[in-house]
């Protein structure tokens, strides 16, 4: 039997969902990371952290007009960004956000977030433009936010090799496997 065909809906959801909430505290944690080279205070840790972690599923679900973010309806999102951030706030991990597991790490949460960004797209009846064009959003928003909050050029406009385009590759492909 092939592992795709004995996954339940149920595991594959909790997969997805363990995969998401990495991905919030990963880049939580990186929020906090930018915010101490900055020599931000608490309160300055906290919101880049947090915009870090949820800024693009916020302004997806925003977008969509489709219910409350649910970032903002599932506490246990917030609560893992702010994790995240005071993580880096408590210890300085400069030196370890480098390395390939926090990138493998990163990579996962955007491609995870390109999927549940055009899902969620394609869910509410909208078509596999929206879909690619909001998956992108999801993988990329939050840390384009981060980046405009502490006057950095955008990762996503230069400095990290094909970042946005792995978010749109991963969400063409998930639109391309709706049926």
């Amino acid at each position: 039997m092939s592992v795709a065909r004995s996954l339940s809906p149920e595991s594959v959801t909790e997969l997805t969902r363990a995969l998401d909430l990495s991905g919030v505290f990963a880049n939580g944690t990186l929020g906090g990371v930018l915010a101490r080279g900055r020599r931000l205070d608490l309160f300055g840790f906290l919101v880049i952290g947090i915009v870090s972690g949820l800024g693009g599923g916020i302004l997806r679900d925003t977008l969509l007009q489709h219910g409350t973010p649910v970032a903002l309806t599932d506490y246990t999102y917030l609560a893992v960004a702010t994790a995240g951030t005071l993580l880096a706030f408590l210890a300085d991990l400069s030196r370890h956000t480098s390395g390939w597991a926090f990138n493998l790490l990163d990579a996962s949460a955007l491609s995870v977030w390109a999927v549940a960004g055009a899902q969620k797209t394609l869910a509410v009846g909208l078509g596999w433009l929206p879909a690619m064009l909001l998956g992108t959003i999801t993988a990329v928003g939050g840390g384009a936010i981060r980046d405009l909050l502490l006057a950095r050029t955008p990762s996503i406009f230069g400095g990290t090799p094909l970042y946005a385009t792995v978010a749109i590759v991963v969400s063409a492909v998930m639109v391309g496997a709706s049926p």
